[in-house]
């Protein structure tokens, strides 16, 4: 069965091959075969048992147009974001669905970390996780759009203040 699994994996992710290449981004059946297998191991490191088409083809379809992502980190990225899905599956105690999660995840990857891996994991989606598993549900009703604020410690940058701040300068 765990045998079927894999190679139905692995067709699946080959598929991809099909959309991310309008993006430069193409995987080698090593690439395929190496993703595939660390699936299996963040599977068992967490815990978890994945039925169905898995989350590694919508965590590509989610992440190809990143502009974060260039073939020579694609693989490593892709691998990496896995295993923060699956870590944050089980961090948020499975209250988000797949969708939810990888919506916050890339838009946090994107307009917060920059791209930065460690800084998706160890801070956005652990103060995200930590207000889910204490209750808060708001992400339901925006399938995990805009929700990163309300938690957020770090002020951002705001162009309009720095715009004021410019002009009382001059």
């Amino acid at each position: 069965m765990e045998l079927f699994s894999e190679k139905n994996q692995l067709q699946k992710v080959i598929e991809t091959n099909q959309r991310t290449e309008q993006f430069g981004l193409e995987l080698t059946q090593e690439d395929e075969k190496l993703l595939v297998e660390a699936r299996g191991e963040e599977l068992k490191k967490q815990k978890r048992v994945e039925f169905g088409e898995g989350i590694l083809p919508k965590i590509i379809f989610a992440f190809c147009d990143s502009s974060y992502i260039t073939q020579d980190n694609y693989v490593e990225t892709v691998a990496r974001l896995q295993e923060i899905f699956y870590l944050f599956k089980n961090e948020s105690m499975d209250l988000l669905n797949d969708d939810e999660l990888l919506v916050f995840m890339r838009e946090q990857f994107e307009q917060i970390c920059f791209g930065n891996l460690d800084y998706l994991e160890e801070t956005c989606l652990e103060n995200f996780s930590q207000a889910v598993r204490a209750g808060y549900r708001g992400y339901q009703k925006s399938g995990g759009h805009g929700e990163y604020e309300q938690f957020d410690e770090v002020t951002r940058w705001d162009r309009n203040l720095y715009m004021e701040a410019l002009m009382d300068l001059f």
